[in-house]
């Protein structure tokens, strides 16, 4: 038998079957989305959350909360982190 490995999407489609579950996903997606996108592009760069915050002006714990999707971060400092990783945000309403 094939060891098959049970990735984080298999777990997010079961969880959503629950109705509970599926509104609380769809109440925090945005902050999932934003704290996954940082964590790539700061992997991508090779950068800690240290060197970021300095880069950005803010502090390591502000980086890791925005990560954490434990705060809502404002536009401004978004467009901060941004320019530290010398790319840029794109918003938009779906």
């Amino acid at each position: 038998m094939k060891n098959k490995f049970y990735t984080f999407e298999d777990d997010l489609k079961k969880r959503l079957q629950n109705p509970t579950f599926r509104t609380a996903w769809n109440a925090s997606q945005a902050e999932y989305m934003l704290g996954k996108a940082l964590i790539e592009k700061r992997m991508k760069k090779g950068m800690s959350q240290r060197a970021l915050a300095k880069k950005a002006h803010t502090t390591q714990a502000v980086i890791s909360r925005i990560e954490s999707m434990s705060s809502n971060p404002s536009l401004l400092l978004l467009k901060r982190i941004a320019r530290a990783l010398d790319t840029s945000i794109k918003v938009e309403f779906i």
